[in-house]
């Protein structure tokens, strides 16, 4: 069956004989190979488009000099008109030192461009924000990432930009960058790894315990991993209503708990430090005896198919909730969870049902706290954030496969921005608070100029379209890999 360009009907393109853990595969290994050649062909996915009009050539003494002169000057005696007399009110800053790019770990600097690019793209189409990707080099002299040049490079460059993302900084480095950032920079500085992820799966969690009967207090959640996701993952849970006693996070090392003494020592560690103190009483150390008779099974941690065990679900709770999120391959396959009785099974990924992913939060977040001109995104708009996806997808209808908001609902991110520039103006951080309407107008109308330009430059010709032999090269590719 020949390809289509959107490619819905991807899941039909591949031979019914392959069987559900050969498909899943093939369909991973096209994705990727799709990406290679679609990179190729545009040389990247981000360009620089002017967002005023060139109405002849003495307008350009009115964008550069000598006209701007006076725009200088008035930024210079008071520092915030910067946010409106240039684009640092809708500007953010995509940061890493590529040290954990999704599952595929150290890339070098340059090597995260790919998924920072991607972010930006994201951010700019569902969001109305416009975002640069920057990817540093954090070795010292020593060879070795050190967290405080990428802290000292966000401070030098915070005045160019109204928030930033912190993306794919490997633990415990990422702690000491987003703690010692949020505390000390006067905008926003976002993990979308850690708070993002943290944000909208709980946002799924919430409506996922809805259609299991079951309460966040009561609920016996183990989570399987414990870098940046996790961690901020189990504190909001608990900063939300779940009961941390009823907790268990697991490392590459064993269960969280108050013995362990490795964590302790490294004050690096301070994040799982918090968690080993109020976690886990009883000091369980294995997966299998932590998900006996467990509600809810939460993985950020190493890719699959195979990392989690399907015994552990199979001897969970009746109506279980498994989130497997590791990316590109989550810890194990929808539809091997399923069988083994799993009652909600959500992932990472958008070619899955329940895409457990922080692309349906950061776009809308970080417009809302850019429309305020926030000076921090705190856990408070974050959770707030989660329950404002939770009731758009509520509202509309939730079931085992659709429990979170999906991408392709426009609507629900300019719902959150809203949401959002109200709680920070509650908390006290917003230096140009809005009604709850106005934010949503104004986040609504700039979604739709994003989507609208890009749409133009499609129509228009100025992003060119794909060659179906690209996506049948792809196909054939990974087809080809499944048969070795």
């Amino acid at each position: 069956m020949p390809l289509d360009l959107s490619l819905k009907n991807l899941s039909e393109a591949f031979p019914a004989e392959l069987g559900p853990d050969l498909r899943a595969k093939a369909q991973t290994l096209f994705l990727k190979r799709l990406s290679e050649l679609a990179h190729i062909f545009y040389g990247g996915k981000l360009q620089t488009v002017p967002k005023c009009g060139l109405y002849g050539f003495n307008w350009f003494n009115v964008w550069y000099t000598p006209g701007v002169s006076r725009v200088s000057t008035m930024i210079r005696d008071d520092n915030d008109a910067s946010f409106s007399l240039s684009n640092r009110g809708n500007l953010v800053a995509v940061v890493s030192d590529s040290t954990r790019v999704l599952g595929d770990g150290d890339c070098t600097p340059p090597g995260g461009l790919g998924v920072m690019e991607g972010k930006a793209f994201l951010m700019k189409y569902l969001g109305g924000v416009d975002a640069i990707a920057l990817c540093v080099d954090s070795r010292g002299k020593d060879g070795r990432h050190d967290p405080d040049k990428i802290i000292e490079f966000v401070k030098m460059l915070q005045p160019s930009c109204g928030a930033v993302n912190l993306e794919d900084i490997s633990q415990p480095n990422c702690f000491k960058v987003l703690d010692e950032l949020r505390e000390e920079c006067d905008i926003p500085v976002w993990h979308d790894d850690a708070q993002g992820t943290a944000c909208v799966t709980l946002a799924g969690l919430i409506n996922a315990l809805k259609l299991a009967d079951r309460k966040i207090g009561d609920a016996r959640i183990v989570l399987l991993g414990a870098g940046a996701a996790n961690t901020t993952i189990a504190r909001l849970i608990v900063a939300d209503g779940g009961d941390p006693s009823k907790l268990i996070v697991f490392d590459s090392k064993g269960g969280l708990h108050a013995g362990r003494q490795d964590i302790k020592k490294d004050p690096r560690n301070y994040r799982k430090w918090e968690l080993c103190e109020s976690t886990n009483p009883k000091r369980i150390e294995t997966e299998a005896e932590a998900l006996r008779g467990a509600d809810v099974l939460i993985g950020a941690s190493t890719p699959g198919p195979d990392t989690i065990k399907r015994e552990w679900v199979r001897s969970m709770a009746p109506k279980s909730i498994v989130f497997a999120c590791a990316n590109p391959v989550p810890e194990i396959w929808p539809h091997a969870a399923k069988e083994e009785g799993a009652f909600i099974v959500a992932t990472g990924r958008g070619d899955f049902p329940n895409q457990v992913n922080n692309s349906v939060c950061f776009p809308g977040l970080l417009k809302g706290a850019l429309l305020v001109r926030a000076r921090k995104v705190t856990d408070g708009m974050a959770i707030r954030c989660a329950h404002s996806i939770a009731d758009f997808a509520s509202a509309r209808g939730i079931s085992p496969e659709n429990i979170t908001a999906r991408m392709d609902e426009s609507e629900v991110f300019a719902i959150q921005a809203a949401d959002v520039a109200v709680k920070a103006a509650e908390e006290g951080v917003a230096r140009t608070p809005l009604s709850w309407q106005a934010a949503y107008d104004r986040a609504k109308a700039d979604i739709a100029a994003a989507r609208g330009l890009t749409d133009d430059l499609m129509k228009n010709g100025h992003i060119k379209e794909p060659p179906a032999s690209m996506l049948a090269e792809a196909l054939e590719w990974a087809l080809a890999r499944c048969k070795e």
